[in-house]
């Protein structure tokens, strides 16, 4: 099995699903990347996807699919993507461990590059552990 850019949990499979279902005959699922915005200096976007791009990264768990837009990968290397709902919002989360910081609203965020050096020798120290 490849590597995967990022996951997704039952609860943003979930919600994908349900945006495809009520989107009409075309949609095929989401479109994730990032873009330059808010005070932290970056956005997560998230869109309907009804013609995938053979360029973009293709994630599926039952049945969801999520495309990683590739200007992006390299800052959601290791993200997992979530949804969740709470009393005030609902709405997509990411835990990314290329983010260096957040606004204190919460709607943008620093990334980084993933190392990719670091990332090799995680693989190659969890092919040899197991």
């Amino acid at each position: 099995m490849g590597f995967q850019v990022m996951t997704m949990t039952d609860a943003a499979a979930q919600r994908v699903r349900a945006i495809v279902d009520s989107s009409g005959p075309d949609a095929q699922g989401v479109r994730v990347g990032i873009k330059k915005g808010g005070c932290a200096g970056m956005e997560y976007t998230i869109e309907l996807v009804t013609a995938p791009s053979a360029r973009d990264d293709l994630i599926e768990r039952d049945g969801a699919k999520v495309w990683v837009d590739p200007a992006a990968v390299l800052y959601l290397l290791g993200t997992e993507m979530d949804f969740e709902t709470t009393k005030l919002r609902s709405g997509f989360t990411f835990s990314n461990p290329n983010q260096t910081s957040a606004c204190g609203c919460g709607e943008s965020v620093e990334l980084k590059a993933a190392d990719l050096a670091e990332l090799a020798r995680q693989k190659d120290a969890a092919v040899t552990a197991g």
